[in-house]
Parts: structure tokens; C-alpha cells; sequence
């Protein structure tokens, strides 16, 4: 289960993600650079999402609704880009 500190960090290496864009946009970078770097943040970003929804679901489902197949289509949302 991932931790709301492990969810923190994520998002800590997000904006310093989105703070270097702001610096190779600054310097002028070429545009396939700056969008490597907005992939990147937007897959952080994503991933997140899917941890936390995943998570809110299993939280609020009763432990007995929680089948193997449930469990695979929640590790399934948690890994979603």
C-alpha cells in the first residue's frame, strides 16, 4: 500500500520536474526536450492519480467484497498511466 509520504514525494519530484521545465524554457531549450520533460510530469502525475484512487477504493469497499479479481483490477488502476 502506498503511504501518503510515498504520494508526497511523488509530487515534490513533480514540481521540481515542472520547476526545470520553467528553466529550459527560460534558456530557449528545443521543444522536443521541453516535451520529454512534460511527458514525464504528466506520467508522475498520472500515476499518482491511479495510486490514490485505488487506494480510496479499497478503503471504502468492505473487506469481503474485495475478490482477487477486485484486488487484480485495482493493482490494474494503480498501474494505469
Amino acid at each position: 500500500m502506498t503511504t501518503n509520504e510515498q504520494l508526497l514525494n511523488r509530487l515534490k519530484r513533480a514540481e521540481g520536474q515542472l520547476r526545470g521545465i520553467q528553466h529550459m524554457l527560460t534558456e530557449q531549450r528545443p521543444a522536443p526536450d521541453v516535451l520529454i520533460q512534460l511527458t514525464a510530469v504528466r506520467s508522475t502525475i498520472d500515476k499518482t492519480i491511479g495510486l490514490i484512487l485505488a487506494a480510496n477504493l479499497a478503503a471504502n469497499l468492505p473487506a469481503t467484497e474485495i475478490t482477487p479479481e477486485m484486488q487484480n483490477a485495482l493493482d490494474l488502476v494503480a498501474k494505469t498511466r
